[in-house]
């Protein structure tokens, strides 16, 4: 399963490629990070991300993305902004015709480390580790993508395939 994983922002949009099946080590195909200026029209700032997404997708052939879903923050405008972004993410994975799953840090952090309160440090920490990285991926912004990417393959893969025995009627 190869997953396209995005740490969504405004200013600082991360994005990893991650192979793999659940329960194994996977393989990090690519990273990257979107980025726009602050100071620039927010419209533009968005359609800036749509575009850079868009050909990431077609660039990788991903079989899903995965989403870190937004969570409440004490900055409005952070928040609002983050917000912005993770719908210009969903969108472009629903584009595509793809699977979209949303995390919430939490999740995330307890898949890779073992813990959902565990800090930025350890989630770089164990992304290099899990995958087997000469150095760990920077930003901060790139590894916590790559980390949503890692969590969907090990979680998602096993909630996809637990929905589609329901529709099939198992239960």
């Amino acid at each position: 399963m190869r997953v396209l994983g995005i740490d969504p922002g405004l200013t600082r949009c991360g994005v990893g490629v991650v192979e793999g099946v659940p329960g194994r080590l996977g393989n990090l195909i690519a990273y990257h990070v979107v980025r726009s200026e602050p100071d620039e029209d927010i419209a533009q700032r968005l359609l800036n991300l749509d575009r850079s997404l868009a050909e990431l997708v077609d660039r990788h052939r991903p079989d899903s993305v995965a989403v870190e879903r937004v969570f409440s923050q004490h900055n409005a405008r952070t928040v609002m902004g983050t917000a912005q972004a993770s719908g210009v993410a969903i969108l472009a994975g629903a584009r595509a015709g793809l699977p979209v799953q949303t995390y919430t840090p939490s999740e995330v952090k307890a898949a890779v480390t073992g813990s959902g309160t565990a800090d930025k440090k350890q989630v770089t920490a164990m992304v290099t580790r899990l995958l087997r990285l000469d150095a760990p991926p920077k930003p901060a912004d790139a590894a916590d993508a790559i980390a949503i990417a890692i969590c969907h393959i090990w979680r998602g893969g096993t909630r996809a395939k637990l929905e589609a025995a329901v529709r099939r009627g198992y239960r």
